[in-house]
């Protein structure tokens, strides 16, 4: 349950409407960041260092995983299917992890929706921490291409490339729809504020605040034909990351707006005329409700570990440095099949299916689904149960 918003939160106009000469009335955004933005709501400000605080004690216990890029990966999965899913995807984590398996040529269109997401937090993630490059402009534009190049679409997206005509959120036509961005040639000029937004240093907008403010506009702008709530949503990690807020990126906001879908999209609406507050009261709950949420998980994580280190410790020494091996990869891949366990540990076929038994019989692992030896697929269903937590 979310508290009660601040009574008596003022408007900042972020853009009005105008009618277009073909009838219809599109959004045309002010400059960026609006002049009368500061000072924030005394709530907000203190919103915003309770997010921080919660962030900097993340921060404290994802270093102590053993496993942290493990850890990592499957928050990576989790915030796919859950931005996915806010865009009417039906595949969960679950079937993203079991399609990485199988390694089919033919995967369902749900599930590639997923893979698609994933591959482009991947791209983006690793753009920037390995290659140096700045959140910017033409990294977004980079994240979109790779989100949807080979994609499905229900309408021509074209990848990477800012749109050069009219969009609209829902209705039929433009003039039924219930919110019409601003024309391709306003988009421009407002892409240009947001830039300059981004890489702004001493602007004195909280870090957060600043991280909620950009997600919004870059919602209101839509700059792209198809694929803005996802990329928009991969921007809000990708830039707090930037900024050195954690160490690593394991705040995903993605799973918090879907459980709040309607709230999420009435908010960023209401943005768009003067409410500019309550949104952020919104975004930074997310924040420390997720970064909440993930500190539970880390040490369910480090207990569940614990628990399984001492059942195989309980094989003996031979027995107990393969499985060892085997659980290490779990974390990354907490759903396997024989081959899967013949590529991590070098065993023979028999080898791998007799490893499998052996974890099966200590409860470490369950059959998922029934099927040629081979191709039988195994869980860790105690460690995906922990990611599922809503």
């Amino acid at each position: 349950m979310r508290e009660e918003r601040e009574p008596g939160m003022r408007r900042v106009l972020v853009g009005h409407t105008q009618t277009q000469p073909s009838g219809y009335d599109s959004f045309v955004p002010s400059s960026f960041p609006p002049a009368d933005l500061l000072p924030c709501p005394h709530g907000i400000t203190k919103k915003a260092t309770e997010a921080s605080r919660m962030l900097g004690k993340l921060d404290g216990v994802t270093r102590l995983l053993p496993d942290a890029d493990y850890f990592l990966r499957m928050y990576l999965r989790k915030d796919a299917a859950s931005s996915s899913q806010i865009e009417g995807t039906q595949a969960t984590m679950i079937d993203s992890i079991e399609a990485e398996v199988h390694s089919s040529p033919s995967i369902p269109d749900d599930v590639d929706d997923i893979q698609h997401y994933l591959k482009a937090l991947n791209y983006g993630m690793k753009r920037v921490a390995e290659e140096g490059f700045p959140v910017s402009l033409r990294l977004v534009r980079e994240l979109h291409s790779v989100l949807l190049l080979g994609a499905r679409a229900t309408q021509f997206s074209d990848p990477g490339e800012f749109r050069k005509t009219q969009n609209w959120i829902g209705g039929t036509t433009i003039k039924t729809a219930s919110f019409v961005p601003p024309t391709a040639e306003d988009i421009k000029p407002a892409l240009g504020d947001l830039e300059r937004f981004i890489h702004a240093q001493e602007d004195d907008i909280p870090i957060l605040v600043k991280a909620g403010l950009l997600h919004a506009q870059f919602e209101t702008l839509h700059p792209f034909l198809d694929g803005n709530g996802r990329t928009g949503r991969m921007l809000i990690t990708i830039f707090l990351w930037n900024e050195g807020f954690l160490e690593k990126p394991v705040l995903f906001l993605s799973s918090y707006f879907q459980q709040h879908r309607d709230t999420y999209y009435d908010l960023l609406s209401a943005y768009r005329y003067g409410e500019v507050f309550e949104w952020l009261d919104f975004f930074l709950d997310g924040v420390i409700a997720i970064a909440g949420e993930a500190i539970e998980i880390a040490d369910q994580v480090v207990q569940l570990r614990l628990k399984d280190m001492a059942l195989i410790q309980s094989l003996g020494k031979r027995g107990a440095e393969t499985s060892i091996k085997i659980l290490s990869h779990l974390y990354a891949q907490p759903i396997v099949d024989v081959r899967t366990i013949k590529s991590w540990t070098g065993l023979t076929r028999d080898g791998a299916h007799k490893a499998l038994a052996r974890f099966v019989d200590l409860g470490i692992l369950t059959p998922k689904s029934v099927g040629p030896q081979l191709r039988q697929s195994f869980m860790y269903k105690d460690y995906l149960d922990i990611f599922m937590l809503e």
